[in-house]
């Protein structure tokens, strides 16, 4: 395929990244309504951590077979959105039980694993220098993809679940084209000849890639379980129930502005850096943690100014993370190091959604999603750790 200018293919990849990761919450837009055909009252906590864990584990096989570096990704990206968004398909095709609805979900997920990581290789393939502008606006796109299903819940409140998973599918399927057939490989990829056992330990002796890596881990501590509970929190201070169009339009908004908040955070960090845009979002959202255990229930519209202001800041930090692990790693093992952090950061977001939802049933949502400042706060100890013996060892090496 002939080359093209990294602002088209740019487009072209935002674009599908949008539609491809609108699979991501899809199950969580129609919570509602699969526990009433299930008979079950909670199901927040079970549908999304069976899509991260499928997420997780697929990221782990991509990393370790080093899929994105030795194949090419446009056509991981094609296979993987080809099967990620018919599993999305069979849940109203199949009959509905429990167990089917969380293995379908789970290899959702899966194969989400060859999107989001997936199509930020692509995007650094293409860019050596203003990869957190384009970044941002990839990323931004997954922000706004996994608030659509609400959208399309609050504009079509009498849709059936069906009809939610039905539309995710299709949108998935042609940003799985758009990239599989309208990008070819970027000018600055490097293919990994070979499997090599050896490449993820050295990976991890990197500082800078460490540094990065885990202030990443703090975000992503934080982030899935606001979204997965951003629905209670409304109801929490709005009095809108879970499952109505009221809700559905606010969960939209307030997920969905972090997706502006991602690519205005790229811009910026052509002028400041990526560093000083991760550490301040960072930062900026745990400091949100903590407010939320003096803001009162039914705070109205103060509640709601809140919540857009954590959404803004809890998800500005993640693109530039990911261009910091990036530029870390050697170019015919970004593709690898990309995903293997994706896998490890969305490991932690099972346990901190799991462990969220048991302590908002024994303390109550305010102390519980409060108790989520410990990810920031971690993750940027550790950041400023690791970029300590960086700077270290990079003043003995000269």
């Amino acid at each position: 395929m002939k080359q093209m200018k990294p602002g088209k293919a740019l487009t072209l990849i935002v674009i599908a990244q949008f539609l491809g990761t609108s699979l991501w919450f899809a199950g969580n837009a129609v919570i509602p309504e699969l526990g009433e055909i299930l008979g079950r009252s909670e199901l927040t906590g079970a549908v999304t951590s069976a899509v991260q864990f499928g997420f997780i584990s697929g990221t782990l096989v991509f990393a370790l077979l080093s899929i994105p570096d030795r194949f090419s990704p446009s056509k991981v990206f094609l296979a993987s959105g080809f099967i990620a968004s018919t599993f999305n398909f069979l849940i109203t095709i199949l009959p509905l039980h429990f167990e089917s609805l969380l293995v379908l979900r789970f290899l959702v997920g899966f194969f989400l694993a060859g999107i989001y990581p997936v199509g930020m290789k692509i995007a650094s393939d293409y860019y050596e220098k203003g990869l957190g502008k384009a970044l941002g606006l990839l990323v931004g796109a997954l922000v706004f993809g996994t608030a659509s299903p609400y959208l399309v819940k609050a504009l079509g409140y009498q849709l059936s679940y069906q009809s939610i998973f039905w539309t995710t599918s299709a949108l998935a399927l042609l940003g799985s084209i758009l990239v599989g057939f309208g990008v070819p490989d970027g000018p600055h990829r490097r293919k990994s000849p070979k499997f090599d056992w050896n490449l993820l330990p050295r990976l991890s002796q990197i500082n800078s890639l460490k540094s990065a890596a885990s202030g990443y881990f703090g975000h992503m501590w934080e982030l899935y379980t606001f979204w997965a509970f951003v629905p209670a929190l409304i109801f929490w201070q709005m009095q809108h129930a879970p499952g109505t169009g009221q809700n559905a339009i606010f969960s939209f908004s307030i997920i969905g502005i972090g997706a502006l908040s991602c690519a205005l955070g790229g811009f910026i960090a052509e002028k400041v850096g990526s560093r000083s845009v991760a550490l301040f979002s960072l930062i900026g959202s745990g400091i949100c943690c903590l407010y939320l255990w003096i803001l009162p229930p039914n705070a109205g519209g103060l509640g709601l100014v809140f919540l857009f202001i954590w959404g803004i800041l809890v998800t500005a930090d993640s693109p530039q993370f990911s261009t910091l692990v990036a530029q870390a790693t050697p170019a015919e093992y970004r593709g690898t190091a990309l995903t293997l952090v994706n896998c490890l950061g969305f490991g932690l977001t099972i346990l901190s959604i799991q462990w969220t939802e048991w302590l908002i049933a024994v303390l109550g949502i305010q102390t519980a999603m409060g108790l989520l400042s410990i990810g920031p706060m971690l993750g940027i100890f550790l950041f400023k750790k690791f970029q300590k013996k960086e700077a270290l060892s990079r003043g003995l090496s000269r």
